[in-house]
């Protein structure tokens, strides 16, 4: 009867041992899963990417693996970009179409900011959401898991990143949710209150990323947003000092990061990607679209809704098509303007309902209650400005973005850790949309149904099928009026089922 009991004991307490290791070891592989980092760098060129303006980057790049073939999403704009990425979806999926747009049920008489106070307006007046289809934030959620977003930008391109503030936004200006703002004040500092250029504001989110989103008990996710070289480029142009200053002191806070994960031997376990949310180009236009069209007597004034503007969209009451052929015809003539795309002759062409024009079902644009009836882009060329920089269209302004030119919609992608190749480069297309869904992918998450995007699994370390080849596709119209003919073309590379648009140009041969 001893032996028994004795036998018993000793199973006991081997199985308890057994469960404790095999516990421990679980509790490890919790604790260790690889983690991710999205860095944004805003407005950031491939030709700003030099050993002497930003040695950190340039010396990642070095090994990274690289995106040859990357992608902004079109509108090349902030906040179309940061809804993209967070959703892995087009404008026409997730509803976000500018960086101003028109919610009539919010003001029908004018279109609205993007800033964080006007995005929090759609749902009430609407009754559905900002976004019409799913972010990363809110994947993550639903998988027990958390994402933390961290700006120095403006509110609306924080909050799109994670517009349910199911997990963390730090921005200057927002600090969601609410209950943490005192804390990260009390821990952080209070945000600086420059003049000037304000890089400053780039230290303190790095500084509250190393805090909390690199914390051992961090954040599964976390995405660090930038907002430079773009601010300094808007205001005082592609190569001035202060734009080289801006991008000198950006890619300093990324060496920052990448000193605190050595220092806390985090390097190996954090897998980073880098992109932009667009390029940028040097403006040399005269004239405001709403200022043509009240010039040309086809809208009445600024503040008339037969007419309303969002940014290059344009919205006719009542879609009244004789208007709509009346606008189309005029920009046609106009060598400043560019692109110009209406709504499909069906679901799915490739060609607008109005001659001359391209659809919006080709650029990923056609969402089903928020699209208007006419999108605009500018005109553009391979003209360098006073510091050897390529590419210039024709908008008001100093330098920008929110074009159809491969200046604005070629940007590059790099990605390193451990779940990556190293040094692999891919020749396939990618876009900013593709980012989300390659996270999902490495951490064996469903993606959403909604996602226009695809992994780009050609970079990842694990196995995975063959992805294709791509095919160059042109897609032309034109037109005839009295003063002579006008040309559209836009590039696509297409992998398969995946259309990632290139850029689009126009020519016009005037009559003698």
């Amino acid at each position: 009867m001893k032996r028994i009991t004795t036998f018993f004991k000793v199973t006991i307490v081997l199985v308890l041992a057994i469960s404790t290791v095999f516990g421990q070891a679980g509790k490890e592989t919790s604790n260790t899963r690889n983690k991710t980092l999205i860095v944004f760098f805003d407005g950031l060129r491939p030709d700003y990417i030099t050993r002497e303006q930003m040695p950190n980057l340039f010396a990642f790049k070095e090994t990274a693996s690289f995106a040859k073939n990357h992608h902004s999403v079109f509108p090349t704009v902030t906040r179309v970009n940061s809804a993209s990425y967070a959703t892995g979806s087009y404008p026409g999926t997730h509803g976000l179409l500018g960086n101003a747009i028109y919610i009539p049920e919010v003001d029908p008489l004018k279109s609205i900011g993007t800033g964080h106070e006007d995005l929090i307006k759609i749902p009430g007046a609407t009754g559905g959401s900002i976004l019409t289809s799913p972010s990363l934030g809110e994947i993550l959620e639903s998988a027990g898991e958390k994402m933390m977003v961290f700006s120095s930008g403006t509110t609306g391109q924080a909050f799109l990143q994670n517009h349910q503030a199911n997990g963390t936004i730090i921005n200057p200006e927002l600090i969601l949710p609410e209950t943490f703002k005192t804390q990260v004040l009390a821990e952080i500092g209070e945000v600086p209150r420059e003049v000037g250029e304000g890089l400053a504001k780039h230290k303190w989110v790095t500084d509250a990323l190393l805090k909390y989103g690199l914390a051992k008990d961090g954040p599964l996710v976390s995405a660090i947003w930038l907002s430079d070289p773009d601010g300094a480029a808007h205001k005082n142009g592609i190569g001035s000092p202060e734009a080289v200053e801006a991008i000198r002191f950006v890619d300093g806070q990324f060496g920052r990061i990448l000193e605190a994960m050595q220092s806390r031997g985090l390097d190996g376990k954090y897998n980073i990607i880098i992109s932009t949310d667009h390029g940028f180009v040097t403006q040399i236009g005269s004239i405001s679209l709403t200022d043509f069209l009240i010039q040309e007597g086809l809208k009445k004034d600024k503040e008339s809704d037969d007419v309303i503007l969002a940014e290059g969209s344009i919205y006719v009451k009542n879609h009244d098509p004789e208007l709509i052929r009346k606008i189309v015809a005029s920009l046609q003539e106009e060598e400043w303007i560019g692109a110009i795309f209406t709504k499909a002759k069906q679901a799915g062409d490739n060609h607008g309902w109005v001659e001359g024009t391209l659809s919006f079902d080709a650029i990923h644009f056609n969402h089903p209650q928020r699209t208007g009836d006419i999108l605009v882009a500018k005109a553009w060329n391979d003209v360098k400005n006073e510091k050897g920089f390529a590419g210039t269209d024709y908008s008001k302004g100093k330098a920008g973005h929110g074009g159809s030119s491969p200046y604005e919609i070629h940007i590059n992608l790099f990605a390193k850790g451990p779940d990556f190749k190293n040094g692999a480069v891919t020749e396939l297309p990618t876009s900013n949309i593709d980012i989300v869904p390659t996270i999902l992918s490495i951490y064996h998450i469903q993606q959403s149904a909604q996602m226009d995007g695809r992994s780009i699994s050609e970079l990842l370390k694990k196995p995975s099928r063959a992805t294709g080849t791509v095919q160059k596709e042109l897609i032309k119209t034109e037109v005839t009026h009295d003063w002579g003919t006008y040309f559209l073309t836009l590039e696509m590379s297409v992998l398969g089922r995946y259309k990632y648009f290139d850029f689009s140009k126009t020519e016009r041969v005037f009559k003698k």
